[in-house]
């Protein structure tokens, strides 16, 4: 039945017969369809070019003839007109919804944004966190070293078997410095493919697991912080007692000042979880983790770009500088990159 057919012979209070309704295609886009023009000619400029290629005028009329649009889509909708033309419509209104209402940012733009700008900001409003899980790792390396330099039958029950290596108590000085210390490079495939790759996937799991514990109240997050200092304070005992101090603090930290940074941000991103449950304040916890969850995030997101850097570096540059003063020196070089990084980057930068 049309909708002529439903309203003919009837009338209004008046006595009046109402007009028959006759509303096709065609006649629907009479006046509508140079507007839906406009509109997709703004859309394919900005998808083309990006939003910044409109001018002014572009951008004023933009939002108007989107709702515009919405306005035609549903009443297209309601009156069940042909099909072709929902879909049109039903399509431009979504890439109209895209250009005003989405992201003003590349993938690429973002992640720069994120690295100059947000990341370096994340880790200086953390900064009483970050002391926290620094203070936990270092209390959890100061129980490994002295529990192991006074009675090495700790080794075997504070460094896994994964992490050993086939290092423990039976090692002679010797085996440390042949088959560690200044072991040959492996090659370039098995360095920066193979091992490269197995540490950034082992350290991200640690460090995620480390972060998002901290919706414990943060005990889990600092208890594996101590657990990390525990396992790296055995290994320093390990070394002392066979004279190769210097040495092994040589061969670890190249890849060391970075991954251990990223250990302690994780930490610290938990950290500010766990903070924002057990101290809301004035806020609700829900409210609390909306207005900190963005730096746990950004801390978290950061330190996994960490584990990357220092994948690389420990899959083969730690290997390629065969003499711990070179070693030392670059570990002092990234030492100060990154604290000049987390200092000055981004700063006077708009939010």
């Amino acid at each position: 039945m049309s909708l002529a057919g439903t309203n003919e012979g009837r009338s209004h209070d008046l006595g009046e017969p109402l007009p028959a309704i006759v509303l096709r295609s065609s006649e629907f886009r009479r006046g509508r369809e140079q507007g839906w023009r406009d509109l997709e000619a703004l859309v394919a400029k900005a998808e083309k070019r990006g939003i910044g290629a409109l001018d002014v005028s572009e951008l004023q009329r933009l939002p108007q003839l989107y709702r515009a649009a919405l306005s035609s889509l549903s009443v297209a909708r309601s009156i069940a007109l042909d099909r072709n033309l929902l879909q049109y419509l039903d399509n431009l209104s979504l890439r109209a919804f895209l250009m005003v209402y989405g992201p003003r940012q590349s993938l690429l733009e973002g992640a720069r944004d994120f690295l100059t700008r947000g990341f370096p900001a994340a880790v200086r409003a953390a900064k009483v966190e970050i002391l926290l899980a620094f203070l936990a790792i270092l209390a959890g390396t100061l129980a490994g070293f002295f529990l192991t330099i006074g009675d090495e039958a700790w080794l075997a029950a504070l460094i896994p078997d994964s992490l050993g290596g086939g290092r423990g108590a039976h090692s002679t000085r010797q085996e440390l410095l042949d088959d560690e210390i200044f072991a040959p490079w492996p090659g370039f495939a098995r360095s920066f493919v193979v091992f490269a790759n197995f540490l950034f996937q082992h350290n991200t799991i640690i460090g995620i697991m480390t972060f998002g514990l901290g919706i414990a109240a943060g005990a889990p997050t600092v208890l594996l912080l101590a657990y990390q200092g525990l396992v790296f304070g055995a290994f320093i005992g390990l070394h002392y007692d066979r004279g190769l101090t210097l040495d092994f603090l040589g061969w670890v930290s190249i890849h060391g000042v970075t991954e251990f940074g990223a250990i302690i941000l994780c930490g610290a991103g938990g950290l500010v979880v766990a903070k924002s449950i057990l101290f809301p304040g004035r806020f609700s916890r829900v409210e609390n983790l909306a207005i900190n969850g963005q730096t746990a995030a950004r801390l978290a997101v950061g330190a996994v770009a960490m584990f990357f850097v220092a994948g690389l570096l420990e899959g083969g540059l730690r290997q390629l500088v065969a003499n711990t003063e070179g070693r030392l020196a670059i570990s002092a070089l990234t030492m100060i990159a990154w604290g000049c990084y987390f200092s000055f980057a981004g700063r006077g930068a708009r939010a």
